[in-house]
């Protein structure tokens, strides 16, 4: 079983690059794991007021100018781990819009030491089953999209036979959350067999360029919406007879950014 450690959320945060960072506002206690904040003062306001001018927030970790391999094995790693043992889990990126959290989840193709926590989980998810030939496991994924309070299926444009679809486009099939007694699923989200690393790579690239992206002023390639990937992973052993299946999964949530989000709920109250 897992220790109760781990059986909590936990927090990281990581920063992203600059040559300016305020360091005179953010004070990273890496060794504390805590993040304090303090703003100037607003004398516009006079002298005695209420302003708030100090925070400090407690977290599980700090990564600061790390590499895409590093936020890997420290954030992404134990919760694979955790997966292919049977455990559902999942892997959420939140922040402002253009902080870095789609270059966090699914990185960038120029180099390969760009790669994302997506791309690097399926390698390590099939060099796993390959290290276990004891167990037969099966891999699938879906892509969802969520925009405007609507799902779109981004692997809608695939069919079951491999290959692209003439008919199918994102959002054609009606979707909607079905609740029973195996819990909450996406009624009418295609769900795709991946059989080695190339394959699941192939559908990640697929949902990709389905994604609904849009320029905004502190990100020319912003994701306007939600976007859901998730891994099944069916899981039986080879030399037991009478071994059950053990079913798990992992969801890896790239939230629409702050300033995103704000834009999607006007357009909505003004629609």
């Amino acid at each position: 079983t897992m220790s109760g450690r781990s059986k909590k959320v936990k927090v990281w945060v990581r920063t992203r690059p600059t040559q300016n960072f305020a360091h005179d506002m953010i004070d990273m206690q890496t060794d504390k794991k805590a993040v304090n904040i303090h703003c100037p003062r607003d004398m516009r306001r006079g002298v005695v007021n209420n302003q708030v001018l100090d925070w400090s927030f407690k977290l599980d970790g700090i990564l600061h100018n790390s590499s895409q391999e590093e936020v890997f094995s420290t954030v992404c790693a134990p919760v694979l781990t955790s997966s292919l043992q049977g455990y559902n889990s999942t892997i959420m990126c939140y922040g402002q819009t253009g902080a870095g959290k789609t270059f966090t989840m699914t990185g960038a193709t120029e180099h390969y030491k760009n790669r994302g926590l997506i791309p690097r989980a399926i390698a390590q998810v099939f060099k796993e089953i390959d290290e276990t030939p004891d167990q037969s496991i099966t891999i699938r994924l879906s892509y969802l999209e969520i925009y405007n309070e609507t799902m779109f299926d981004l692997l809608s444009t695939i069919n079951p036979n491999g290959g692209k679809s003439n008919s199918a486009l994102p959002g054609m099939t009606p979707m909607t959350v079905v609740e029973d007694e195996n819990g909450c699923y996406i009624k009418g989200l295609s769900c795709h067999l991946a059989q080695n690393e190339e394959e699941a790579l192939n559908l990640l690239f697929e949902g990709e360029t389905n994604r609904a992206i849009a320029s905004h002023t502190l990100n020319k390639m912003s994701s306007r919406s939600h976007c859901i990937l998730t891994v099944y992973i069916e899981s039986r052993s080879r030399v037991s007879s009478e071994a059950k299946y053990t079913m798990s999964k992992l969801n890896f949530v790239d939230l629409a950014g702050i300033n995103d989000l704000s834009a999607v709920l006007l357009s909505e109250a003004w629609s």
